[in-house]
């Protein structure tokens, strides 16, 4: 078939790929003037396979109250007359609870362990570097309290059968060596070994090169303006420069798929939740991490990227706003000082991203009402994390075939 895949993200590339490699006509449609150059650009660098929980958890909203009187808070709150907004926050409250959480996390769970050995063949067959590693994420608890709280998701891994190990201060030393030079401010850790870590970045590139070698066709530079739909069906989409026939359309917009969907009468319930990230040149090694350190305090990464260190989190809700706040960039600086002391952050970039967010912390992915037309967005921070196996997911759904898991509570249906 003839299918248009739109947004040249994480999510939109793998997709792209996967699409062509089951023998399609592919176009990529984006408004930037090449791959991942937005939410894809800079973010956490985290490949979080047993990492992953939904942000609408129990003890969220007490939380969240303490957080928005705190100088480094892991959440900012920007209220505004928007009824997307307040939608969107009174469905998450909903999900707040432990039955509400079992139930996301381990959908969340079940895509990220796809997407594992989704990566996996990916790599095995495309050879691609990314700066890679797999050497694991560790949740660092500086309170006790924060190692008690964290028996939720060890019930959860242990349930869907994903590795995991506690750790006390010695271990979580054992796994990052660095940390000795803070002993005194950690009393343990949570290990998910079977995480690994790159760049997302440099990950979409090469991968848009193989996939345009495969005779991909990007339409860089391009404006979407409507989606062509006629008798319930999708005929293609309408852009600045033309109008684009389909057979089958993707949408892989991440925050902006709402708006492209809303004059459908299709209601998506993703709303933008900003991050932000600096990116630290590595200046002395045997004070920076291996992989992945998740400080649990201020729900800040900080990645091992080849030469860089890349400390990435917090979440604004402030609408489609993408502007660097200074107060956010003391928050990561003064995380990964603590934690990692002796670095250069003079020499640090600064960047913002609009993560996509679902009130239940699980992606879209699947058909919707209008034939032809498919999603694959809603993945929040773990676009990266889940884009190979929702990649693969929407292959088989646009192509008619049955998927390898089970991906009826992921389509937009859920909503009602």
């Amino acid at each position: 078939m003839k299918v248009i895949v739109l947004g040249a993200g994480i999510v939109g590339v793998t997709s792209a790929y996967q699409l062509v490699k089951a023998g399609h006509e592919v176009t990529v449609v984006d408004r930037q003037p090449g791959p991942a150059l937005e939410t894809s650009f800079a973010n956490a660098g985290e490949v979080s396979f047993g990492y992953c929980s939904p942000w609408a958890a129990p003890g969220i909203p007490v939380k969240a109250m303490k957080w928005l009187f705190m100088k480094h808070a892991p959440l900012i709150l920007r209220p505004k007359l928007d009824m997307a907004m307040l939608s969107w926050m009174a469905r998450m409250l909903s999900n707040c609870t432990s039955e509400r959480y079992a139930i996301n996390k381990s959908r969340m769970l079940r895509l990220a362990d796809y997407s594992r050995i989704a990566l996996a063949d990916l790599r095995a067959e495309t050879g691609i570097a990314y700066d890679e590693r797999m050497q694991g994420t560790l949740q660092l608890f500086r309170t006790e309290q924060q190692l008690d709280a964290s028996a939720k998701d060890v019930k959860a891994l242990a349930a869907d059968g994903i590795p995991y190990e506690v750790l006390d201060r010695d271990g979580c030393i054992r796994f990052e060596p660095a940390l000795r030079h803070v002993r005194d401010k950690i009393v343990g850790g949570l290990l998910t070994p079977k995480d690994e870590t790159g760049d997302c970045f440099k990950f979409t590139n090469a991968l848009a090169a193989k996939a345009e070698a495969l005779s991909v066709r990007f339409a860089y530079g391009t404006t979407i303006k409507a989606l062509d739909v006629e008798a319930g069906r999708v005929r293609g989409v309408i852009t600045d420069r033309e109008r684009m026939s389909a057979e089958a359309v993707v949408v892989a917009l991440g925050s902006y798929s709402p708006l492209l969907l809303a004059p459908l009468g299709i209601r998506l319930p993703v709303y933008p939740v900003k991050g932000y990230s600096l990116t630290i040149p590595i200046t002395d090694a045997s004070r920076a991490p291996e992989s992945t350190v998740m400080d649990e305090t201020y729900k800040i990464a900080i990645t091992r990227l080849g030469d860089r260190i890349r400390v990435g989190g917090m979440a604004e809700i402030s609408g489609y706003t993408n502007d660097l706040g200074l107060a956010r960039r003391s928050t990561l600086e003064y995380s990964v000082t603590d934690l990692f002391p002796g670095g250069d952050i003079s020499k640090a970039s600064f960047w913002s991203g609009l993560r996509p967010m679902t009130p239940d912390g699980t992606p879209v992915i699947g058909p919707t009402k209008v034939a032809g037309l498919f999603l694959n967005t809603g993945h929040g921070t773990l676009g990266w994390t889940m884009s190979t196996g929702s990649a693969r997911l929407i292959g088989d759904l646009v192509g008619g075939r049955q998927p390898e898991i089970d991906v009826r509570d992921l389509a937009i249906s859920r909503y009602g």
